[in-house]
């Protein structure tokens, strides 16, 4: 089978490799539609440490059960289409004994600890997989894992109808964070230095768009807001000067969630913590958002096909990623034709 790999930074191809065969609990998947995310762009440049190399890519993945062991939970059957939760757990350490199995103390995510998906064919834990409606669009099935991302840090955030939702960061995570709380009755303000990115936002319905290179986003969520602030900020870059502005947006008795992956430390006046009585709150991955995912999707509440870029072949998908590296103002989401 041909697969997209990684054989070291900077260093992306399409290889031929030997068809998988499924372990013991594995379901054989003929993969569809495998989505690119920012994180397989940081594993080209070398920039994403938990990454080892060489290493197939794909976490994004929908797609045809071949084979699956019988009598698995789900009840899923050969022919059935799916898509693949990403997240390896262990099931049996203090996090995943209380659900929190995307917080699992030795995590496995595809096409970082392990390889990925983007592949004609790929091997899967059968517990792992989520029907899909048999009408839904493959492309949009393949879109299903970034809107996860995206609703645990509103669900971490525990956002209401009508409150104020402001998000740094207006690439695929934090649109569909914004697109993703307006489907739930709240509003959402967006906050980018790209005023291209900005308009982007604008076009697809979000609310409110502020450019931090050239306003002032505190005076404005403060004008936006009627001086409440935001009841719910969230923080989708992981650049320093976002999570520290993260506070300076926050309404009292707030909520902050982290999202974005910060490459180093970040100094904060933790005074403020107290005195606005902040929650702060990590948001990793996601856990068990797949079907409300799909169900916002296929309802059409959240149009994620408005964030497509293109599609493009398996045999395309190298020169692909060397182009988003290169030119990622011109990129939002590219999905991958497997199959």
């Amino acid at each position: 089978m041909k697969a997209i790999k990684f054989e070291q930074p900077w260093n992306v191809a399409c290889v031929e490799m030997d068809r998988p065969v499924p372990g013991p609990g594995q379901a054989l998947i003929k993969v569809v539609t495998a989505g690119i995310c920012g994180s397989d762009i940081g594993a080209f440049r070398g920039t994403n440490g938990l990454v080892s190399y060489p290493r197939v890519i794909g976490h994004e993945l929908a797609g045809i059960v071949e084979s699956i062991p019988d009598g698995n939970p789900k009840g899923i059957r050969v022919g059935d289409r799916v898509v693949v939760d990403p997240y390896l757990y262990c099931g049996h350490c203090y996090p995943c004994s209380i659900g929190r199995t995307n917080c699992c103390t030795d995590l496995h995510v595809l096409g970082v600890h392990v390889d990925g998906g983007m592949a004609e064919y790929f091997c899967h834990p059968a517990d792992m997989l989520v029907k899909i409606p048999d009408g839904m669009d493959w492309v949009l099935a393949a879109m299903a894992e970034p809107l996860t991302i995206s609703l645990h840090g509103v669900h971490r955030g525990g956002l209401k109808a009508g409150e104020f939702c402001a998000i740094y960061g207006a690439g695929p995570i934090g649109l569909l964070a914004g697109m993703a709380a307006q489907a739930y009755g709240a509003h959402a303000i967006i906050i980018d230095v790209v005023q291209e990115r900005l308009d982007f936002a604008r076009s697809v319905g979000i609310e409110y768009a502020i450019n931090s290179g050239e306003q002032d986003p505190a005076a404005l969520v403060a004008e936006i807001t009627g001086g409440t602030m935001a009841q719910l900020v969230m923080e989708c870059t992981g650049a320093n000067a976002c999570i520290r502005g993260s506070l300076d947006l926050v309404s009292n008795a707030g909520r902050i969630t982290f999202t974005g992956w910060p490459k180093k430390e970040t100094s904060l006046p933790t005074d403020l913590f107290t005195k606005k009585e902040i929650d702060i709150r990590g948001a990793r991955t996601s856990a068990g958002e797949f079907e409300e995912a799909i169900d916002l999707i296929c309802s059409g509440k959240v149009d994620v096909r408005r964030l497509l870029t293109k599609t493009v072949s398996l045999e395309e998908a190298p020169e692909t990623i060397i182009d988003i590296e290169k030119n990622p103002g011109r990129y939002m989401k590219v999905v991958v034709q497997v199959g």
